[in-house]
């Protein structure tokens, strides 16, 4: 997993989905590590096929952090054709999360072979994901070890602080209100973590748009169910979303994001922390609960976002 260590010129690093380029740039911080991502926010990370031209850019990379759980094929495979002598490409999902512990779902069936790979929306998870990044940058930079030990605490520390404030909001939503029908399923870990249910997803495993018969079999269960709220996508409207939250009474919530982070780079809150809580309080609030603790708690990391976000 660590390679070989970097001696002389400063650890390039390439990493993926936006969530992801902001934990390992946080534990990076003002070393003289550089962090580029690669895949643009805004764009579908399950689809996404990297342009020739990140070809350079993955053979000057040391270290290539992706999610891993098969998201990133494309990428993955172009890394390893054009990796140096030395470089390594690290799985973080792949590597902290035992394939038992996979969850396959409406978006991900099981027989598809693609588990549910959004780890990072799980703040335990994202945890795991800083320690891992620490520990491979470590590895492969030895000399910034002091930088990257005391960047990782913080940025934990942070995590720990959202953590307990989404156990706190939790506890003001009964239990029969916390359920998502979403249209992308990228709370399956946070579910499992927080106590709430994934009742559904609109968007097929294909990643086309659902049948009729799909439609209104979603549009009973969220009757039956008494769901509150179904949440669509900011960057991918879905007007079928929409249709269910219209016919079944209840409200259409379309704000959601997954990888894409809230702002522009270099804002406070276009960060992995950002994002998390703007779902966290969008969810909370649509589903009748309390989100005043998440608007508080201070998710601000004293270490510098250096990295490049493509748009």
């Amino acid at each position: 997993m660590g390679g070989a260590e970097v001696t002389g010129d400063a650890l390039n690093i390439a990493t993926t989905v936006a969530p992801i380029t902001n934990l390992v740039a946080l534990v990076v911080g003002d070393s003289p590590a550089t962090v580029t991502g690669i895949v643009p926010e805004g764009t579908n990370s399950h689809t996404f096929e990297p342009p020739p031209s990140v070809a350079a850019t993955l053979s000057k990379a040391d270290v290539v952090f992706i999610n891993g759980l098969v998201l990133e094929e494309p990428t993955r495979d172009l890394a390893v054709a054009n990796m140096k002598d030395g470089a390594v490409v690290c799985e973080l999902g792949t590597a902290v999360l035992p394939e038992s512990d996979y969850v396959y779902d409406f978006s991900f069936p099981k027989e598809g072979g693609k588990p549910n790979p959004h780890l990072w929306t799980d703040p335990p998870l994202a945890r795991e994901y800083v320690s891992l990044i620490r520990d491979v940058l470590v590895s492969r930079d030895p000399a910034n070890e002091a930088t990257y030990a005391a960047n990782h605490d913080k940025v934990v520390a942070m995590i720990d602080r959202l953590d307990a404030a989404m156990v706190e909001a939790t506890a003001t939503l009964p239990a029969e209100q916390r359920k998502l029908l979403t249209y992308h399923d990228a709370y399956a870990y946070f579910a499992k973590t927080y106590d709430w249910q994934v009742v559904g997803a609109i968007q097929p495993s294909s990643f086309e748009e659902p049948t009729p018969k799909d439609i209104a079999e979603l549009i009973d269960q969220v009757r039956a169910e008494n769901v509150k709220a179904v949440f669509g996508s900011e960057v991918f409207p879905s007007p079928v979303l929409e249709q269910i939250g219209r016919e079944a009474g209840v409200a259409y919530v379309d704000v959601l994001r997954d990888d894409d982070l809230p702002g522009e780079p270099g804002a406070a809150d276009h960060s992995w922390a950002g994002l998390m809580r703007f779902d966290y309080v969008t969810m909370v609030e649509a589903l009748g609960g309390d989100a005043s603790v998440l608007k508080g708690v201070d998710i601000t990391v004293d270490s510098a976002d250096k990295a490049y976000y493509p748009q």
